[in-house]
């Protein structure tokens, strides 16, 4: 039971990522992984959130990293893209 409750949670994720910018899934991925890490090392909940916040920001720097010269705008109907910067 415990991992198809996994399973679920990891396709919702999945689903729920697709429609993120490069940016945004870096830090999710990377606060959902400090999470996991941070409570299995821990086993407290206060591990968890110290790991989801340093998960997240450590992935934040890094998915931003990775397009050097791009930003992400949003067009007249709401819409977001990259291009270079301005």
């Amino acid at each position: 039971m415990k991992n198809i409750i996994i399973a679920l949670a990891l396709v919702a994720s999945t689903v729920t990522l697709a429609a993120c910018s490069q940016t945004e899934r870096g830090t999710a991925i990377g606060a959902a992984s400090g999470a996991v890490i941070g409570g299995v090392v821990t086993g407290r909940a206060g591990g968890a959130l110290v790991g989801a916040a340093v998960g997240g920001a450590a992935g934040y720097l890094i998915a931003r990293s990775d397009r050097s010269g791009y930003c992400i705008y949003r067009d007249r109907h709401g819409r977001r893209y990259e291009a270079r910067c301005r």
